[in-house]
């Protein structure tokens, strides 16, 4: 870790780079990080806000582990051009969207839906695509080309997390973020009605658990140059998705990487990954990189470029009287 003094950009890339992941779990840990940069507390918090203000930071906090807190799912839909814009603001209105996105592709709006139960998500008019595995969960992004990043191999998605007593209030305090204090536990802490060890005790059992995939810096990749991302879907033989998927996985350019339910006769793919680059020809080159050194070059694929990002933002997951979502084509 980094023990010198760092000003001005180059302690903007360190708070955005060190420190997706290993955030220390302290009472203090804006003042943690700045003792490591040898810079003040001060000025560590004044650039995160900062940083947040012009939309590189999305948010400092946990990124969860689909279905292990309530259910998720991507969803998928065509929607005239004509109406895109109608139709993707009223999506995003949901607080259980998290992420909506135009993509090159018949099926042009892309969304993520997080809600406390399957019954809520249950009520979407859409093409409905729930994870079945996940090989590589990490929204993270190397910034210094030193690829640090931890991976391990996903197995099958574990039973559904059973909360104890007051996880509620501490996943609907945390989900939207830390505040940007001196001692932001002791904020979540007053909102969830437990105390400040308790909280930081909590978030250390629900990272080991796997509940949550990391917690730290959560950066937004269009802010930071990565201009040109796509979601590639391929159709794998069933027996073959898993081996599959962990080659895709160890990739640095990949961000996600899982199995999803066939939705046939419509849709016959069964693996994801997001691939990152910092323009269409670098995420071509990624793909074509994985095709060779995965073996992939015999399955049916697609490639679906983003073209509009309407909504990106942590997953909700907490909700008093959870709104159902009705989503219709139009």
């Amino acid at each position: 870790m980094l023990m010198r003094t760092v000003m001005g950009k180059d302690l903007e890339l360190h708070l955005l780079n060190d420190f997706q992941r290993e955030f220390p779990l302290t009472p203090e840990p804006f003042a943690h990080i700045a003792h490591q940069l040898k810079v003040s507390e001060q000025k560590v918090l004044s650039m995160l806000k900062q940083l947040q203000g012009n939309g590189t930071l999305s948010r400092v906090g946990a990124v969860f582990r689909p279905n292990r807190v309530g259910a998720s799912t991507l969803a998928a839909m065509f929607v005239p051009i004509d109406q895109l814009e109608r139709v993707a603001a009223k999506i995003s209105a949901y607080p259980e969207i998290n992420h909506n996105y135009q993509r090159e592709h018949y099926y042009n709006l892309w969304f993520v839906v997080t809600a406390p139960n399957h019954e809520v998500l249950s009520s979407s008019k859409v093409l409905y695509l729930p994870m079945l595995d996940d090989y590589h969960i990490d929204l993270g992004f190397d910034l210094t080309g030193n690829d640090y990043r931890h991976h391990a191999a996903g197995n099958s998605v574990p039973t559904v997390f059973t909360p104890q007593p007051g996880d509620d209030r501490l996943i609907a305090a945390i989900q939207e973020g830390l505040p940007l204090v001196s001692r932001p536990f002791a904020v979540v802490a007053r909102c969830a009605g437990m105390s400040e060890v308790q909280v930081i005790e909590r978030l250390r059992g629900m990272i080991e658990s796997d509940v949550i995939k990391r917690f730290g810096i959560v950066v937004r990749h269009h802010e930071l140059g990565f201009r040109a991302n796509a979601m590639a879907v391929w159709d794998v033989p069933d027996d073959r998705v898993t081996e599959l998927g962990r080659c895709l996985g160890r990739y640095p350019f990949i961000t996600l990487c899982y199995r999803r339910q066939r939705q046939l006769p419509q849709w016959w793919y069964n693996l994801y990954c997001m691939v990152h680059g910092r323009d269409r020809d670098t995420v071509k080159g990624h793909l074509q990189q994985l095709r060779d050194e995965c073996g992939m070059d015999n399955y049916s694929h697609e490639l679906l470029f983003s073209v509009r990002r309407f909504k990106q933002c942590g997953a909700h997951y907490a909700e008093t009287d959870p709104p159902r979502l009705e989503v219709r084509s139009a």
